[in-house]
């Protein structure tokens, strides 16, 4: 140990006397400050990726139970159910730990028979990871997903997808799964309102009624969910006119994720909107969107911040009258 500190101070000896003593103490000075500076911003930077780190070792516990059939017996309906159930525990806990997740209105989610949870998409959607979580564990049913493309596009993805029954879209598949009795979620801004939404939440759904369609082709009704402070966890730096450009183009996400904040999570079920043959899929989807618009006028201070999101899970705001 000795022979390494004198071989470290005749270094910086010589490298003292080479570029000066003064030089050499500004120098080390100013690399400190830079640390100083630069570590809570790598910090924001790196916590997104626990998310997909966590994501990915549910994927190798997946592949893991494929190949070993240990648990098989000890569940009677589906050789996956195992895996989903414990792995909505994961999920659950990590929810409770890092957010103090809370969900209020799950007895809105029907004990069977089908529905469609129309939602408000974050910048990563973590509270709908939560929300299907809750909805194995305390309603013992697989919530199927609509998801974009691009998710079905991520390498190691393909295993997790199938088992928690993630869909790219289709109409006919999404009628069909209802007509099925499952429940159904998606939300009509997908990306796009991941990706150019902000702490204002606008709802970028544009002219979208597909989703009504489904319900109204399903007889299924529509649940509206939003989740408080969704937007205060994580954001995107880029999302100028180029990020846009590339996105219409080529559906690209060119944005730089960062946050991972600890903030407070309260997901919020509206009233169910029952299926209504006299409603055109123009129309329902108006309704809908008003659902959802509700619930974040009703539940999200406007424009989010993380501060007081972060502040919250020691103090809860007074409900609004």
């Amino acid at each position: 140990m000795a022979e390494g500190d004198d071989y470290l101070s005749g270094v910086l000896h010589l490298l003292g006397q080479w570029i000066g003593r003064d030089s050499l103490d500004d120098y080390l000075s100013y690399l400190n400050y830079l640390l100083w500076v630069f570590t809570p911003l790598a910090i924001v930077f790196i916590l997104p990726l626990f998310i997909l780190l966590f994501l990915y070792l549910s994927i190798l516990f997946l592949h893991v139970y494929k190949r070993k059939n240990e648990l098989r017996e000890a569940y009677s309906n589906n050789v996956w159910d195992g895996a989903r159930k414990t792995l909505a525990t994961l999920w659950d806990g990590h929810g409770t730990i890092w957010h103090g997740y809370e969900i209020h209105g799950l007895e809105k989610i029907p004990e069977k028979g089908p529905a469609l949870i129309v939602y408000y998409h974050g910048a990563i959607p973590v509270d709908y990871y939560y929300f299907l979580a809750n909805v194995i564990i305390h309603k013992g049913r697989t919530c199927h997903s609509v998801a974009d493309h691009f998710l079905f596009k991520i390498p190691g993805f393909k295993l997790l997808l199938e088992v928690f029954s993630v869909m790219h879209g289709p109409q006919g598949e999404c009628v069909r799964a209802l007509r099925e009795g499952h429940l159904l979620g998606l939300s009509p801004g997908g990306l796009r309102e991941a990706l150019f939404s902000d702490e204002t939440y606008p709802l970028l759904w544009g002219k979208r009624r597909g989703f009504a369609q489904v319900a109204i082709d399903a007889e299924a009704p529509i649940i509206p969910m939003f989740t408080q402070n969704i937007r205060e966890s994580f954001r995107y730096l880029g999302t100028w006119k180029l990020s846009r450009w590339v996105y219409e183009r080529f559906r690209l996400p060119l944005v730089l994720l960062y946050g991972g904040f600890p903030v407070k999570f309260r997901t919020y079920l509206g009233d169910p909107i029952p299926y209504d043959p006299n409603l055109s899929a123009a129309e329902l989807a108006e309704k809908v969107q008003q659902a959802v618009r509700s619930l974040i006028d009703q539940h999200q201070p406007i424009p989010g911040n993380i501060l007081r999101a972060l502040l919250e899970r020691f103090y809860r705001r007074p409900k609004k009258e």
